[in-house]
């Protein structure tokens, strides 16, 4: 899972509000309870890669169960961020923000104080919930409570919060775990929310769209059931290293469900949480193509690196997490710059390199085990980094660029949700590197980081072969 925002979050906020939206009376404020409800999502990911090996070590249980204490919070996440964010429209944006703070921070206390494994990912279920109602929520109240420059100077100030929350949680979360033990990484939530609750409450108006945003409970609860029965398969699958009866037909019946959530949404039309509509534009389907290909690869990086790092190469929990610290620092500072360029040039070029700098990246991780921390990880985190922050900012401008002005929300928003959704059918596919022990670790380690390579080079040809060239872009009427 990433660490930092999917390219599309930020877009969720850039928005321009629709009429009788009502922004915060304390507008710093409300960027300040944006920051730290957000960061509650941002955060707990890259805690949760670092502590992997040690919710193992206590709790045990199999590669299959043991992703899905990553899994458990990606999938509710993947599938229901539209959700979140219509409901906001529909019954007020302060309200969803305050119940998924809610959520989020009774998830994390069941998550700390779980047992067994099974209560753990049960507590990550509902973490994910709680995130994909406060998200979209959080973002949309930010972006309707300032106007002109200042918006763009307060979206400014919460991407560079993620990218802090990127750099601290893998540093806070190791220092944590090899002091205090795993179950503080979900401890530590439970202030944060109880101060973004009580912030939320006391300085974010109400706010909601002035427009009938398309409600789709149905088309939620198909798409859930669908990802769910398909990673359940494909974890089952790669952690037994074949493919058994029962995951067979998990990944059958996932199949079938999401082949439901289409003839679903195809017949609800503009009511439907995902229009079908918008897959007719090329450059859309082939972006969101791109961003599942190079976003799973990119999660299953940061789960395996810090993973691979304690197992098999005997570092402590803080010095993996420090391994991860050179990524969102040069991803923070090349973005802008990127974004620029991409402005000038076109998106194309920019999104076809940065994947296949990725794609070398993740080759060049290859020597991780051979030699020093400084000769090995670092170099390969910072080529990926550079590729990634080809990547970032033009992705968000391509995807709204491809849609026409009414569908900017739901296109940002399935963006964001096809990002995570790319981290869930990875990790899934983890399951026979997690439960490889010995030097046989670092085989399987390399074998994942070239099929990762792969997908990230795959990425780049869906970038050049449908992204529409600079002459041909720009904003759709």
């Amino acid at each position: 899972m990433t660490t930092l925002p999917a390219p599309c979050d930020r877009a969720l906020a850039e928005r321009p509000p629709d009429a009788g939206q009502a922004g915060g009376a304390h507008p710093k404020l409300v960027l300040a309870t944006s920051i730290l409800s957000t960061s509650l999502a941002f955060i707990d990911g890259s805690v949760v890669n670092v502590g992997l090996s040690a919710i193992k070590h206590s709790l045990g249980g199999a590669g299959a169960d043991l992703s899905w204490v990553v899994n458990g919070y990606l999938l509710p996440l993947s599938s229901l961020l539209l959700l979140g964010g219509a409901a906001g429209d529909r019954f007020g944006r302060r309200k969803i923000l305050l119940a998924g703070i809610a959520v989020f921070a009774l998830a994390s206390l069941l998550c700390a104080l779980a047992p067994r494994l099974w209560l753990l990912v049960a507590g990550r279920v509902l973490q994910g919930v709680g995130a994909a109602m406060l998200m979209p929520n959080s973002l949309a109240i930010l972006g309707a409570t300032y106007q002109g420059k200042a918006r763009g100077r307060a979206i400014g100030i919460w991407a560079a919060a993620g990218a802090a929350a990127g750099a601290i949680g893998p540093l806070l979360g190791g220092w944590l775990i090899d002091s205090v033990g795993w179950r503080a990484i979900f401890y530590i939530n439970l202030p944060v929310a109880a101060l973004a609750l009580f912030m939320g409450w006391r300085f974010v108006g109400g706010s909601g769209s002035g427009k009938p945003a398309a409600f789709d409970p149905g088309g939620a609860v198909l798409a859930s059931l669908g990802l769910g029965c398909l990673t359940w398969g494909l974890s089952a699958a790669s952690a037994a290293k074949g493919l058994s009866p029962a995951a067979g037909l998990a990944m059958l019946a996932g199949v079938l469900v999401l082949l439901a959530f289409l003839w679903v949404e195809r017949r609800a039309g503009e009511g439907a949480m995902l229009p079908l509509a918008l897959f007719a534009d090329r450059s859309f389907s082939g972006l969101n193509l791109m961003t599942f290909l190079l976003y799973g690869a990119l999660g299953a990086l940061l789960l395996l690196v810090p993973y691979v790092l304690i197992q098999g190469l005997d570092y402590s929990a803080r010095q993996a997490g420090a391994a991860l610290l050179p990524f969102p620092i040069v991803l923070a500072l090349a973005s802008p710059l990127m974004g620029r360029l991409a402005g000038n040039i076109g998106a194309r070029l920019p999104l076809s390199i940065g994947a296949l700098i990725v794609a070398g990246g993740f080759l060049l991780a290859l020597r991780i085990g051979a030699g020093s921390y400084a000769g090995t990880v670092l170099p390969a985190m910072l080529v990926i980094a550079v590729g990634m922050a080809c990547v970032a900012s033009p992705l968000t401008t391509a995807v709204l660029s491809s849609v026409d002005a009414s569908h900017t929300g739901v296109a940002s928003g399935f963006n964001s949700a096809v990002a995570r959704g790319g981290g869930l059918i990875a990790t899934a596919l983890l399951g026979v590197v997690l439960t490889t022990q010995g030097g046989r670790l670092l085989h399987a380690f390399h074998l994942a980081l070239t099929v990762c390579a792969a997908s990230a080079a795959a990425a780049a040809v869906c970038a050049f072969v449908w992204v529409r060239p600079a002459k041909e872009a720009g904003p759709r009427p």
